[in-house]
């Protein structure tokens, strides 16, 4: 479909639907929203746990190689909502989401989860609040020495040492069949290694893992990039229903615009380390705040990268 100038109309690939890309209009890039109100820790992480950005910062690497990669970021990623972080290669996406686990300090700006300041310098901190938070990348990261068991059940010998752990054997087990069952995965697969599985069934028992300690907060680095896409479909139906049986707050890392829209209640959209726009989908594509937005959109739901 070539591009016009003017309103443009195509179709989700992914969830078979029609999408409209709307002309150049002035939008709002916060999306608008208030600030969502902590409450208890027990209700938190009923639906999982807020998280707040404020005025971040940061830089990777060392001496006269370090870069300025996040811009004086702010945004929000709702309790129990999937916030889909979008953009070209290198606009800052992973780097964001390694901050809000506590993996790189900031220079500037604060991080605040379930109402509680990431400070990476507070290591006992970080700890605890890695033990919320589910994480899982492109590719699984499965450990290639450890059985499909002993990488989804990793956790719990952790777990059960920490002050408030409660991971006995007769949970870890009923948690371990809970998510094999919830993501399709045969229970006999679990002395299996991970070079005795599929792409799609590796990424599986990632998520398993990501989900195993009932976390508040879900981390996603580019999860599902390397499945072919009706493995991808048939993961990303398994997730939403994980997501419906337990729900979490999910910031995800997608290339695929496609996906994002599939999967996410709010998008926000990086460029070169800065926030192009936050909304929720329908706004992005209704009202996309600038010419770099609006050609991303377009670039994406062509086909391209």
């Amino acid at each position: 479909m070539a591009l016009i100038p003017g309103l443009c109309t195509h179709r989700n690939q992914a969830a078979g639907r029609r999408i409209t890309i709307a002309p150049n209009t002035k939008s709002n890039k916060s999306g608008g929203r208030e600030p969502e109100k902590t409450g208890s820790a027990g209700a938190a992480n009923q639906i999982g746990a807020g998280i707040r950005i404020e005025n971040l910062t940061a830089s990777v690497g060392r001496g006269a190689r370090r870069n300025r990669v996040l811009h004086d970021i702010s945004c929000e990623c709702p309790p129990g909502a999937v916030t889909a972080l979008i953009g070209p290669s290198g606009s800052g996406k992973s780097t964001l989401l390694r901050q809000i686990n506590g993996l790189i300090a900031p220079e500037r700006g604060r991080i605040f989860v379930g109402g509680r300041a990431v400070e990476p310098a507070d290591r006992e901190g970080v700890i605890a609040l890695r033990r919320r938070i589910g994480y899982a990348v492109q590719n699984s990261a499965l450990f290639p020495h450890m059985s499909v068991r002993e990488n989804i059940t990793l956790l719990a010998r952790y777990l059960e040492a920490a002050p408030d752990g409660d991971w006995s054997a007769t949970r870890t087990e009923e948690r371990l069949t809970r998510l094999m069952e919830m993501m399709r995965l045969p229970l006999e697969y679990q002395s299996r290694y991970p070079y005795e599985l599929s792409g799609g069934e590796q990424q599986r028992v990632g998520l398993c893992r990501a989900m195993f300690a009932e976390p508040a907060v879900l981390l996603l680095d580019e999860p599902f990039g390397a499945l072919d896409p009706v493995t991808r479909r048939e993961i990303h139906a398994e997730f939403r229903a994980l997501r419906a049986a337990e729900p979490v707050t999910v910031v995800l890392v997608t290339h695929d615009l496609n996906e994002a829209l599939e999967l996410g209640d709010r998008l926000i959209v990086l460029n070169a380390g800065r926030i192009a726009q936050q909304a929720a989908p329908r706004d992005v594509l209704d009202a996309p705040a600038d010419d770099f937005v609006r050609e991303f959109l377009h670039r994406q739901l062509e086909g391209g990268r």
